[in-house]
């Protein structure tokens, strides 16, 4: 004849489990969060066009192209 057994999770093991997962949900969303609603835009702080090196090495005049509509 066969015995059965049970095992069952005590209260404290079980609300640690439950704490653990909790902890990990709301880590996984702060992190979800915070890189989606990121407020650095690195692309705003590219430098477009020639900066002063490149004005002192080839002269303020230089012909260089410009965007349609942009002037110096």
């Amino acid at each position: 004849m066969a015995a059965i057994t049970s095992t069952s999770i005590s209260a404290s093991s079980a609300s640690h489990t439950g704490q653990a997962s909790l902890a990990g949900f709301k880590a996984f969303w702060r992190q979800f969060f915070a890189k989606a609603f990121d407020p650095y835009r690195p692309e705003l702080h590219y430098m477009r066009g020639p900066g002063p090196a490149w004005r002192a090495k080839h002269g303020a005049a230089a012909a260089f192209r410009l965007k349609s509509g942009e002037t110096l």
